[in-house]
């Protein structure tokens, strides 16, 4: 990727684009994929170790869960075996992993029209600790 891409992809979506544009762009998604969700996935800001996607927006259908959504990301990006990956709805809510995507876009779909989902992670499952790390 260049560095220019790199730079534009590490800028929050909503500050690329003007509400009037992204609302434009909901409004013809949705008219050729009346099926589909439009979904904006991003990471986390404060965790800059987490790698970035080939892409930021994705469309999902209704049905899907969000259990399933998160399987189809963690696949999509390089985590190591001991992470796991947490799903920030809207940047405040976890949501629960049966709830439908269009349940959660018809809670949490913001003003534009997409529905934002924040992706963190944490080391879990008896991942090394760190030399700073006292021991229990």
């Amino acid at each position: 990727m260049a560095p220019f891409e790199k730079s534009m992809e590490m800028t929050p979506f909503k500050q690329r684009k003007c509400l009037a544009t992204r609302k434009d762009e909901v409004c013809n998604i949705r008219s050729k994929f009346p099926n589909k969700l439009p979904v904006i996935f991003y990471t986390l800001r404060k965790k800059k170790t987490l790698p970035l996607l080939d892409k930021t927006k994705f469309l999902v259908p209704f049905e899907l869960t969000l259990g399933q959504f998160l399987c189809l990301l963690r696949n999509k990006i390089a985590l190591d075996g001991t992470q796991t990956l947490f799903l920030l709805v809207a940047e405040r809510s976890m949501s629960s992993m049966s709830s439908s995507m269009g349940d959660i876009y018809s809670r949490f779909r913001d003003a534009d029209g997409f529905l934002y989902i924040t992706y963190a992670s944490q080391e879990a499952f008896g991942a090394p600790r760190s030399a700073d790390e006292p021991p229990h």
